[in-house]
């Protein structure tokens, strides 16, 4: 049987997380690259991934071994989102400098051209 991401039928619980864990990893590539296209394109498809699991009901009844196995998936998203963010926040703080900057400027420029129009 092919898994098919983008169907909600063949989704079960650790499958699901595995595809979670699989696309994080390859957003923690992408953010280690400065790939910042890539990056948004993967955070869409695990979010799709995401929304596709909410939906699912909890698997009930895990053996121990597939508990533990789930577990472990949770823990490695976990770590790469930490990952993931301490690449990406310096990032997102620079470019919010950036962004304020230029919108302080477009202010003293707008200021600056209602006294000349005096």
């Amino acid at each position: 049987m092919s898994l098919q991401p983008h169907s909600s039928s063949w989704i079960t619980d650790i499958p699901c997380r595995t595809a979670i864990l699989e696309t994080t990893g390859k957003i923690l590539v992408a953010a280690k690259n400065g790939e910042w296209d890539l990056l948004i394109s993967l955070e869409k498809e695990c979010k799709h991934l995401t929304d596709l699991l909410k939906e699912k009901k909890p698997e009930p009844n895990l053996s121990d071994e597939l508990l533990q196995e789930k577990i472990e998936i949770i823990h490695q998203i976990l770590e790469d989102d930490a990952k993931i963010r301490a690449i990406t926040k310096p990032w997102m703080i620079r470019l919010q400098e950036i962004l304020c900057a230029n919108g302080y400027t477009r202010d003293l420029q707008q200021t600056y051209q209602s006294f000349e129009n005096i």
